[in-house]
């Protein structure tokens, strides 16, 4: 099935907007932290698949009201974007909301889900981005889409600058949990800024996983030349334990995650499929273990490392280049928040795609939205706006876990047939 740009199969599009039912008190403002700023450019697209039982006999007044207390705990979320006199940005509590959207599709879930175009997942989450009205363009939007003979897709587009990607994911459990009127016993709080803290009077190093664009103004997109395709595929754990044996050989000492094994395995085909352009540095997204969730939003629970290696990727072996990522990789999350504060002008930022960069989201907790008992059957992530070199996301495939990761990949849309042909060639994916 390939879908039509000319003959949308959603329609009946309806907008509004629900915002909590408590106001936090006047004047409440929250500040950026520069992770936070250095991210602004990003937005986390997530999309839920869900059977007819779990919103069976609730009306649209239903959901909104559900959606209307946990925005009370969670109001941080439903701001607006505002600008101190230093032009540094902040979010003004109490603004308006969450911009919610109602679709119907004349498609069933089981049609949907069979298809293997990747551009559906887009027509089941907004893809605003914030500005160029910045004081009137919320950060999160939902898109409820109702399938034909039940099942229903939630779609959620996050902005970056609020958190990152298991930021998000466990902000929309919450919701779950709220359907069930179970709220947090303390409302949502940003992890604190302490930008003045952290300016440095020397001189700060460019971190290599970032790429200054812009200025951006209050538009926050960047441009990009480049037309990005995107592809994704499923590795059942049984291929990921193939997978790891072909790259370690027998050296079965080698502690190398699934994880690893995808890095390793798209590196190389992407530098073989670029030639004269070498991969020699690339960026790596992994869940801080030392942070976690716990009722703060923050894009701190994880890591943004860089490895690089000045020989040709073309010409290392697998191992070798599973030894670099495994023991050479540089932690630059500080000093790319460090960068962020040093420059007065506070400069726009991409991280994503700024090297070719690989996300480890397996961990992500994407399944465990609870509506009324009833888990997703399938969740699909990506994040939007990314720069030129593109971005590998690796997320759960299926409820606990049980089946697998799902790989999806975005790069120069040039690029996408040649590494499918040489993926399914050299590694059977």
């Amino acid at each position: 099935m390939v879908l039509s740009n000319e003959q949308s199969p959603i329609y009946d599009i309806k907008i509004s907007t629900v915002g909590p039912g408590h106001v936090s008190g006047q004047g409440v403002v929250q500040e950026l932290t520069g992770m936070d700023l250095a991210m602004k450019l990003h937005y986390i697209r997530t999309v839920y698949y869900f059977q007819s039982q779990a919103f069976e006999g609730l009306t649209i007044i239903n959901i909104k009201e559900t959606i209307f207390y946990w925005m009370n705990h969670a109001y941080i979320p439903c701001g607006r974007f505002r600008k101190s006199d230093s032009g540094r940005p902040y979010i003004k509590c109490n603004d308006c909301g969450v911009r919610f959207i109602e679709a119907s599709c004349n498609m069933s879930l089981d049609e949907w889900l069979e298809s293997r175009d990747d551009a559906r997942h887009k027509l089941l989450v907004p893809s605003q981005v914030l500005g160029p009205d910045l004081l009137y363009s919320p950060p999160v939007l939902m898109q409820l889409t109702k399938f034909k003979g039940g099942g229903t897709a939630v779609g959620v587009s996050w902005a970056h600058v609020l958190g990152d990607a298991f930021t998000a994911a466990a902000f929309m459990n919450l919701w779950g949990q709220a359907i069930r009127k179970q709220y947090p016993a303390q409302p949502l709080r940003m992890a604190h800024s302490n930008n003045e803290a952290q300016k440095s009077q020397s001189p700060i190093k460019e971190p290599l996983a970032i790429k200054r664009v812009g200025p951006v103004g209050d538009h926050w997109v960047s441009s990009n030349d480049t037309k990005m395709g995107s592809y994704s595929f499923d590795v059942s754990w049984a291929e990921l334990t193939r997978l790891r044996s072909k790259i370690c050989g027998d050296k079965d000492n080698q502690k190398l995650s699934p994880f690893e094994s995808i890095c390793i395995v798209v590196w190389q085909c992407v530098a073989k499929i670029k030639h004269g352009s070498d991969v020699k540095t690339v960026t790596i997204c992994q869940k801080d273990p030392e942070n976690s969730f716990v009722g703060v939003i923050t894009n701190k629970v994880q890591t943004v490392k860089v490895v690089k290696t000045d020989v040709s990727v073309e010409e290392l072996s697998p191992m070798e280049l599973g030894l670099l990522i495994m023991n050479q990789a540089v932690d630059e999350t500080k000093i790319i928040e460090e960068a962020m504060e040093s420059d007065i002008e506070l400069p726009d930022f991409l991280v994503y795609g700024a090297n070719l960069t690989f996300v480890d989201l397996h961990e992500a907790p994407v399944y465990d939205l609870n509506i009324r008992g009833h888990k997703p059957v399938c969740v699909n992530c990506s994040i939007d706006n990314v720069g030129d070199e593109g971005v590998v996301l690796v997320f759960p495939s299926r409820k606990d876990h049980f089946d697998g990761v799902t790989v999806s990949i975005t790069l120069p849309e040039n690029h996408i047939s040649d590494l499918r042909s040489m993926l399914k060639k050299e590694w059977s994916l």
